[in-house]
């Protein structure tokens, strides 16, 4: 095997690499989450949250983001107590994951210390008082971990009533606040046919505290974009017109491989469920260096049905990344 690059092992030793055969279909595809993913590279899952060498950028973008767009951010009003939850539950995984950059600690009655080495902040606040944050908890939250947050509330089904979404992949939290989950994901081919989105919202249903899921789900991005929502789609769009005019080695730096490490959370107090999304790039220049990633991908994109490949708003280029790909073998 071709010895892999010492920057390729530095920059992606965290990659969760999304394929485990060399065809795609949708599935529930969860797992215990917590675990440690072996990879190629490195190494991914031990946490349910991940920060990495992109965490001030990241953090600033979505600052940046949620002024430029408030619809970003909502909490429907019975969701004030789950947005709490959430909070702190996060605040808490962030210590015990990086308590080299991250203390939190009880100091007295609902009251606690948070100091974060990597942003400055340091504050004591007192849970359940929002005037002892510098912003609403959700929000102010996103403000310290780089994962999107959707808050779904349990009534006969599951509901999305509350998040902070600054890089939706191709959807707009905007538009689905307050749907159901259901409808939420009644555009995506095929999982209905097949009860796929019936039997994910039944084991939603019944998830419990302290026993969180994962899953990985993936699409490809043009460019080092996180913020793919509908509403910036003039920004991004043409891109997909664009990547089919340039040349190979141009083609092979601009098109990114999209993954989403999601994480399924029973929130201990409010019984909401939390709902991580952390998105993570990687360019097929780089993918193409790791020989197993790229054997597998070519396989995968060549043999993706074309209504998943038109969800996924990769239909026009997707051929061409298979063969992108295929070419550049060692």
């Amino acid at each position: 095997m071709t010895a892999i690059p010492e920057p390729i092992l530095e920059a992606y030793a965290g990659f969760p690499y999304p394929y485990v055969g060399d065809a795609y279909r949708y599935s529930t595809n969860v797992e215990p989450a917590g675990s440690l993913t072996l990879t190629a590279l490195g190494q991914w899952g031990e946490s349910l949250v991940t920060v990495d060498a992109h965490y001030r950028a990241e953090l600033a973008e979505r600052r940046e983001i949620l002024q430029r767009d408030p619809s970003r951010h909502a909490v429907l009003a019975h969701m004030r107590p789950a947005a709490w939850d959430a909070c702190l539950t996060l605040l808490r995984e962030l210590a015990t994951a990086y308590p080299q950059h991250f203390t939190l600690a009880e100091v007295g009655e609902l009251r606690w210390a948070w100091h974060n080495s990597l942003t400055g902040d340091d504050l004591t606040f007192t849970y359940g008082d929002d005037s002892t944050l510098p912003d609403e908890p959700l929000r102010w939250v996103s403000s310290q971990v780089q994962e999107d947050i959707v808050l779904l509330d349990q009534r006969e089904q599951l509901y999305g009533d509350a998040g902070v979404v600054t890089f939706a992949a191709d959807w707009s939290f905007g538009f689905d606040v307050g749907m159901s989950f259901l409808e939420i994901h009644g555009p995506v081919p095929r999982i209905r046919d097949e009860r796929i989105i019936t039997r994910a919202h039944s084991f939603l249903m019944r998830l419990q505290p302290h026993a969180p899921y994962r899953r990985t789900n993936w699409t490809m991005t043009i460019g080092r974009r996180l913020d793919v929502s509908t509403e910036t789609y003039p920004e991004w769009g043409p891109d997909r017109e664009m990547i089919q005019l340039v040349d190979d080695e141009t083609f092979g730096r601009l098109v990114h491989l999209r993954v989403e490490v999601q994480h399924l959370i029973r929130l201990p107090d409010s019984g909401a469920i939390m709902f991580l999304i952390r998105t993570f790039l990687m360019p097929l220049e780089a993918l193409a260096q790791v020989e197993p990633w790229r054997e597998r991908a070519a396989k995968v994109l060549a043999e993706l049905p074309e209504d998943m490949a038109d969800y996924k708003g990769i239909i026009k280029y997707k051929d061409r990344a298979a063969a992108w790909l295929e070419a550049a073998a060692p």
